[in-house]
């Protein structure tokens, strides 16, 4: 810690530093519990949108099993955009995913199973899912990197500034106190003097 000026404008300095902090920490503190809260509704989120993917899943398995054909999509289905958009939570701005598109692949309808159309349907939708899960997961990395650097400085205000700024003006009222008995005896034994010389 750097050593302080014992003056008045010191004091004043700390003072004014003080009120500061105090008027700063609660603002840290509600964007605190502001991120917290928002990375919890964004981890609820995830976790409906991967039960959603899930139940697709489980429905397309069964209707798998039951076409009993071994068919490869994959060729039939090109990403073309991730739509986002810019949210701004607690002043950080995260990523909002809008929708997945793809490019138009033609295919011979005559050389492919009937279900193909359906088929295709369900992959886009669960790559959809899959779109919007990695834009969560990015959504609460950024949270959670501010959330940290906002607890960090909650922290430093309240276990080290703010202590730290009260200790200062404590040890500089005690001394400018000091400074004023003392002038206070000097003018005293200076006045007694004068009385005893007249």
């Amino acid at each position: 810690m750097a050593s302080i000026k014992l003056t008045k404008n010191e004091l004043k300095s700390q003072k004014d530093s003080l009120k500061r902090f105090q008027r700063y920490l609660p603002t840290l503190i509600l964007k605190k519990q502001q991120l917290q809260m928002v990375i919890r509704q964004v981890e609820v989120k995830i976790k409906e949108v991967e039960n959603q993917r899930d139940e697709l899943y489980s429905s397309l398995q069964i209707w798998i099993a039951v076409s009993g054909e071994k068919l490869d999509l994959s060729a039939l289905i090109k990403i073309k955009t991730i739509d986002k958009d810019i949210g701004n939570i607690a002043g950080v701005d995260i990523p909002v995913f809008r929708e997945l598109t793809f490019k138009t692949v033609m295919y011979d309808l005559f050389n492919l199973p009937l279900w193909v159309d359906k088929g295709l349907s369900a992959i886009k939708d669960m790559a959809a899912f899959d779109a919007e899960i990695e834009v969560l997961k990015e959504q609460i990395e950024l949270l959670g990197n501010e959330l940290r650097v906002t607890t960090q400085r909650v922290n430093l205000f309240e276990k080290v500034k703010i202590p730290d700024t009260k200790e200062n003006i404590r040890k500089i009222q005690i001394y400018l106190g000091d400074q004023q008995t003392a002038a206070v005896v000097r003018g005293k034994m200076a006045k007694n003097k004068i009385v005893k010389v007249s």
